[in-house]
């Protein structure tokens, strides 16, 4: 599939739109995002794609834990989907299960060209044939900070380990200001999610090539050194996503970390979560004086990672795909910008621009409106540089498993919540750095 051929399938008699539904539409196409709005844009999407290519499309709701298993038993039938938008997980694994199809994606991605491309959401993508799916959006975790008091005390933002450190010693005063809030509830997701980013930032893994390696000593016992100094500078209790939020809104938190949701909310947009810092809960001056860091680094791994949660478009074995490239051109090209504002705080663009516009994207994403009760583009709440920091975070993007293909194993151990538990019990003083290292590597080792 080329740009000549779309192009002369863009190029016929205009045509009445007609509604996709089962019996006239030429490929389906499942999605996850199936809140109202966000499906009522997809086929709005699907319209003008019809409009511009005669080419129908019907799109189908597919609630995400439901995903791979609705998607075994279509293939299993012979009766799967043209494209799936579907999650990191299952990129790999549906090519080596022969649900999606190599060639395809590749095709629509060398049309596109891959330089226009985050590095990182290719290289996760990646197999010895090609790319397994069409990068689509994703986002990256953040710690926040407050950027007027890091440039009053003359310090460095918070992108190691070091300048998290040294901010914790220059700012931490109890109980007017936290240091951190750092994730110590041990059932909650959400610590299992900052722990996986906290130990990528200095290179640990538990996994490699042939499956489960255990942590390396060294390098662990420094991310659990960090994690103490970190969690020391936190309040006492059971501390998850909402604790940070609260105390960080409230101007009682130096830094924290959080997921890109946060951003409207930070900027007085939404009325069931607003900052506290003063006393106007649509006011935007916590976010004047927030800063972010995406990717930030250990001792052991100076280039640092960014942990991201990223989003495919995979063109199916039983697809036209003549067609299924087609749609996915357009929704990545034309229909690009209309792709992202289905939550714009949530999808960065994976896909900078285009070859004669490299910023093109981005640009047009930035100026996308976020919010619940308000409304405002990212680009008149936060600086230029946030922008390009919020975005670039997808050019380090990692998870473990991910370059060694042992992802669905990876997922297994961050679930088992083994590492969250010895992390507390360390934490809480019940164990030295070198005892919890050994202990997760002997409870991790029985996991397949």
């Amino acid at each position: 599939m080329t740009t000549t051929t779309l192009a002369r399938a863009l190029m016929g008699t205009a045509l009445t739109v007609l509604v996709a539904a089962p019996a006239t539409a030429d490929i389906r196409f499942w999605t996850t995002e199936e809140q109202p709005e966000r499906l009522e844009r997809q086929q709005q999407l699907a319209a003008d794609f019809e409009e511009a290519s005669g080419i129908a499309v019907e799109v189908i709701p597919v609630t995400e834990s439901d995903l791979g298993t609705r998607a075994t038993a279509a293939f299993a039938a012979g009766d799967l989907p043209d494209v799936i938008y579907h999650t990191l997980q299952y990129a790999l694994p549906w090519v080596e299960a022969g649900i999606l199809d190599v060639e395809a994606a590749t095709e629509v991605i060398e049309t596109l060209g891959p330089d226009t491309f985050a590095p990182g959401a290719l290289e996760f993508a990646s197999t010895e044939d090609g790319y397994a799916a069409v990068p689509v959006d994703g986002w990256t975790q953040m710690i926040l900070y407050r950027k007027d008091l890091f440039e009053e005390n003359g310090l460095e933002p918070p992108n190691s380990y070091a300048n998290v450190t040294a901010a914790v010693e220059a700012l931490h005063n109890p109980p007017e200001m936290f240091g951190f809030v750092a994730a110590t509830k041990v059932d909650d997701n959400f610590m299992s999610q900052v722990l996986e980013h906290v130990f990528l930032a200095n290179g640990a893994s538990p996994v490699g090539e042939d499956g489960f390696t255990g942590f390396d000593e060294e390098r662990t016992v420094e991310v659990l050194e960090f994690y103490k100094t970190i969690a020391d500078a936190s309040p006492p209790g059971e501390l998850f996503w909402e604790q940070s939020r609260t105390l960080y809104f409230s101007g009682e938190a130096a830094m924290i970390i959080w997921s890109p949701f946060i951003l409207d909310e930070l900027a007085g947009l939404r009325d069931d979560a607003p900052p506290t810092i003063n006393d106007d809960p649509t006011s935007a001056e916590l976010a004047s004086k927030t800063g972010i860091v995406t990717s930030f680094s250990g001792p052991s791994n100076p280039d640092g990672a960014a942990w991201a949660d990223l989003r495919y478009f995979g063109i199916t074995v039983d697809a036209d795909f003549d067609e299924a490239q087609q749609f996915l051109e357009f929704s990545m090209s034309e229909g690009y910008t209309q792709t992202l504002a289905i939550a714009p705080e949530g999808k960065f663009p994976v896909r900078r621009g285009t070859q004669e516009n490299p910023e093109e994207f981005i640009d047009a994403w930035s100026q996308l409106p976020v919010g619940v009760d308000r409304k405002a583009p990212l680009s008149e709440l936060y600086d230029p540089a946030m922008i390009e920091e919020i975005v670039a975070g997808l050019d380090t993007a990692q998870r473990w498993g991910i370059e060694d293909g042992q992802l669905a194993l990876a997922s297994k151990i961050v679930n088992s919540q083994v590492i969250n538990r010895i992390v507390r019990q360390y934490i809480d003083g019940t164990m030295d750095a070198a005892a919890a290292v050994q202990q997760m590597n002997d409870e991790l080792g029985s996991i397949e």
